[in-house]
């Protein structure tokens, strides 16, 4: 399934991990970040998920 993603794709959810990180605060580096909090890296990952719903809702105004 992995092999399935496109790197297009790869690179659209990088920029969108990135730009959710700097949205609450957290300093994500490209590549390796083990160090970071499970509180750090769960709030990029609800940040991503609220973006997402925020999307879907304003998609389905019509």
């Amino acid at each position: 399934m992995k092999d399935n993603i496109t790197n297009e794709g790869r690179e659209t959810m990088e920029r969108f991990k990135m730009e959710a990180a700097s949205e609450v605060g957290v300093n994500l580096k490209n590549g390796y970040n083990g160090d970071l909090t499970a509180r750090e890296a769960g709030s990029i990952g609800g940040q991503m998920v609220k973006k997402m719903i925020d999307a879907y809702k304003m998609g389905n105004k019509a």
